[in-house]
């Protein structure tokens, strides 16, 4: 996966909502702060405009996304490093933030729970998901025309994407006045076409849907979401579930 196409994909959705999860969290200077998993760098940003630079640290599995966040986010730390085995010392950060990322985890507790060790006692841990779980994820119209092509298939919804997932992942952490809220955040494409090309870059939750249809399927499968999205142009909002908690 390209950064170009990450950001053509999701990247409308993710900057717009790493301002508003930052504000959410409550991030002012002076504080340090780490990204985990930064991708090419939409949170990332957000952190060095409010902390400066210096003060942030980012890691990400993907060496390709941790170059592209190096190169955007110039004089930020940023390290290739798995969630759950985070490159850092205990108690290091202020603020550990997870964007977009807990859903994608191998170990989602261990994920959190690295976050957790890694800040500071009355810090803060938070992390963002879009809701799968009442169909509120920016490609949304995209995965139901999928399943009404394909059938609903037996595909359980991973971890962080309902109600309370992440919330209760803060609490096992062992992390203190946990509280939970949604962002809900607005993107536009001009036609249809458009629309329906990023959801054919193979990227995040969209990257496998469609492997196995053949010609036929994919067309009808475009048929069903020009039904229900329209020839354009197109509004679409999309709301993650936010959390937040005091490292102990």
């Amino acid at each position: 996966m390209s950064a170009t196409d990450y950001d053509r994909f999701m990247g409308r959705f993710s900057v717009p909502l790493a301002a508003r999860f930052a504000e959410w969290v409550g991030v002012v200077a002076p504080a340090r702060a780490l990204d985990v998993g930064c991708g090419p760098g939409a949170l990332t940003t957000v952190l060095a405009e409010r902390l400066g630079a210096a003060a942030v640290c980012a890691v990400d599995p993907s060496p390709t996304f941790a170059a592209v966040a190096h190169d955007r986010c110039p004089g930020v730390d940023v390290r290739v490093g798995a969630a759950e085995r985070l490159p850092f010392a205990d108690a290091e950060f202020d603020i550990a933030l997870a964007e977009l990322v807990v859903h994608f985890l191998q170990d989602p507790a261990s994920g959190v729970a690295e976050m957790t060790r890694v800040t500071s006692p009355g810090g803060i841990v938070a992390a963002c998901v879009w809701d799968f779980e009442n169909d509120r994820a920016p490609h949304a119209a995209f995965l139901r025309a999928v399943r009404d092509v394909r059938g609903p298939g037996n595909r359980p919804l991973r971890v962080g994407t309902r109600r309370g997932d992440l919330s209760a992942l803060l609490s096992a952490a062992g992390c203190l006045a946990v509280a939970e809220s949604e962002l809900t955040v607005d993107a536009s494409y001009t036609t249809f076409d458009e629309w329906w090309e990023t959801h054919t870059l193979g990227v995040g939750s969209a990257a496998d849907r469609l492997e196995g249809l053949d010609a036929d399927g994919v067309s009808a499968v475009r048929r069903c979401a020009l039904d229900l999205v329209g020839s354009g142009p197109i509004e679409v909002a999309a709301t993650a579930w936010v959390s937040r908690g005091v490292a102990p």
